[in-house]
């Protein structure tokens, strides 16, 4: 059975928000219905967005590293965002396991963002009907595009690949090799609702000075011990990302 899903791989992911970007041009004109935006540029500004890209920062300074993390539904394979809809709106599809709402039965009742673990689902403030990522579904089969632009909107847009699309069921696929080969894991698998979408993790580096810091009286790091060197050069000890 095929599951269609997106791989996100952190160590690449720079937060220039252009997923976020195209989803919301792709998806205000496109079939799978509009996103409301109500004073973008004011002071408390609202909308509906179908992906979200959270910047924070991980470590203890001075050694602290930017992390950026996209989020958008990540069409479990056991949603519970679909037993819980009284009118059957919420429902995932056989053929590709795409999660998806049928606007024309949804009342708006919120259930299914309740349910939902991951705070995938928004409610359109305009429409008062619950949205969320849809895969961009009429990008991706529409014969009227090229095979190579039929994938999501934010797949196609992001400038440093950093996010990729297929079928996690088919273990020769490039998302399955990415997952297999570089350590892909879902989100709050705890939770049993076996996300499609995986994450790729930063990787561990080792974060190496140029000489001339180190012949510098007032460099903190000499002062502090805290760097070593082996046969590539001086570099900082204990320092990861995430």
């Amino acid at each position: 059975m095929t599951q269609l899903a997106l791989v996100i791989d952190l160590n690449v992911c720079v937060g220039c928000h252009a997923c976020v970007t195209s989803c919301k041009q792709w998806n205000t004109s496109g079939s799978a219905g509009t996103m409301c935006d109500d004073n973008p540029y004011a002071a408390e500004p609202t909308g509906t967005f179908f992906n979200r890209v959270q910047t924070f920062e991980v470590g203890t300074f001075p050694d602290t590293e930017t992390v950026h993390f996209p989020k958008s539904c990540l069409h479990c394979e056991d949603p519970p965002c679909v037993p819980v809809c009284p009118t059957g709106a919420s429902y995932k599809r056989k053929e590709d396991g795409i999660v998806l709402v049928d606007y024309d039965k949804c009342i708006g009742c919120g259930y299914c963002s309740w349910a939902c673990p991951y705070g995938a689902r928004e409610l359109d403030e305009h429409e008062k009907v619950m949205k969320k990522c849809t895969l961009c579904v009429d990008r991706i089969y529409d014969k009227d595009l090229p095979e190579q632009e039929r994938k999501p909107a934010c797949v196609m847009s992001c400038p440093t690949s950093a996010r990729l699309f297929g079928d996690v069921h088919d273990p020769d696929s490039e998302v399955s090799v990415a997952i297999r080969e570089k350590g892909g894991y879902a989100l709050m698998p705890e939770w049993g609702t076996l996300p499609a979408n995986h994450y790729l993790p930063r990787q561990k580096t080792k974060l190496h000075i140029h000489d001339d810091k180190l012949t510098r009286v007032d460099n903190p790091l000499k002062k502090e011990g805290r760097l070593s060197t082996d046969e590539d050069g001086p570099f900082l000890e204990d320092v990861t990302t995430w």
